[in-house]
């Protein structure tokens, strides 16, 4: 079994490069913070440092090794303020991920919403990222539950997840537009409209699907501009700059001038992904991703 405090010690002297730093840094003698790296090296049977009179360094295994343990200290951190959590009778708090998606279809929301009037003693902390951010942060235990647009891989020895939405496009059109007027509406009266392109931040696989399934509908966008946020393709789209598409979760959130039509025709969905870590600690964890998942159609995925 590993000693929490040798490893402590060694994450100090990898910091370092200096026993003698080190020790001062620990508050302790050089000679016993020497023993206790070489008591580690021996334990594990791996040679953590490269030694000279001049300094000290870590071999390619001590970087390897370094990384994981400030993993394992942070969780170890973690644990132990969750374990004076629940022996004061506190459940603890939530650390969730999400990207913007997740507000604007209201997952999310419904969800802390749900919680509050359940338990509304539990803290929660809410961070915007990105699904690789997010999936990093959940493998070092920094997030209990992530809202991501892209799942971790199937075989992912630690993280698992559930689909917990795939919404429907809508086309957003100035209301002065000619096509606003139309009763329904076909391929090809888009494909020669100046459009306002929602290229979102968190991959360019979403883009690249996005164009492929336009080609495949039988139109292909003149994209005229570019924006990150759909939020601001809508602006752009109010101020008569071209046409757009954007998920159905915003249909409220349309600002003056904008329509929105269904395209009953087009396959194209925004997936929504819960994500969390197999070893679950606390029932509360277990919980808020039960009401997450609350409500999820019969159509989608079962969890992996």
């Amino acid at each position: 079994m590993l000693d929490i405090r040798q490893l402590q010690y060694f994450v100090a002297v990898a910091e370092e490069e200096h026993v003698g730093r080190a020790a001062e840094r620990l508050h302790i003698s050089q000679s016993p913070l020497s023993r206790q790296i070489a008591q580690l090296e021996e334990k594990l049977g791996l040679t953590l440092f490269e030694r000279s009179l001049q300094r000290i360094r870590l071999t390619r295994d001590g970087r390897t090794f370094l990384t994981e343990t400030r993993a394992f200290l942070v969780h170890a951190t973690r644990l132990e303020a969750m374990a004076r959590r629940l022996g004061r009778g506190d459940e603890g708090g939530l650390c969730i991920g999400y990207i913007d998606s997740a507000m604007h279809a209201g997952v999310l929301p419904d969800g802390l919403r749900t919680l509050r009037a359940e338990r509304p003693q539990v803290h929660v902390a809410l961070y915007n990222l990105h699904s690789v951010e997010q999936v990093e942060g959940l493998r070092q235990r920094s997030l209990d539950i992530a809202l991501l647009c892209e799942p971790p891989a199937p075989d992912d020895a630690d993280l698992d997840c559930a689909l917990v939405r795939s919404e429907p496009m809508l086309l957003a059109l100035p209301d002065s537009h000619p096509l606003a007027a139309l009763p329904t509406l076909a391929p090809a009266d888009l494909a020669a409209q100046d459009w306002i392109l929602v290229r979102h931040k968190e991959t360019a696989l979403q883009h690249d699907n996005f164009i492929a399934e336009c080609a495949r509908a039988g139109f292909t966008p003149h994209v005229r501009m570019e924006a990150t946020e759909p939020m601001t393709a809508l602006g752009l789209v109010g101020a008569g700059l071209g046409i757009a598409m954007v998920q159905q979760g915003l249909r409220h959130q349309a600002p003056p001038g904008v329509v929105l039509r269904e395209l009953p025709w087009f396959s194209y969905r925004t997936p929504l992904w819960v994500a969390w870590h197999r070893i679950n600690l606390r029932p509360l964890v277990a919980d808020f991703r039960a009401m997450l998942l609350d409500g999820v159609t019969a159509m989608t995925p079962p969890a992996r």
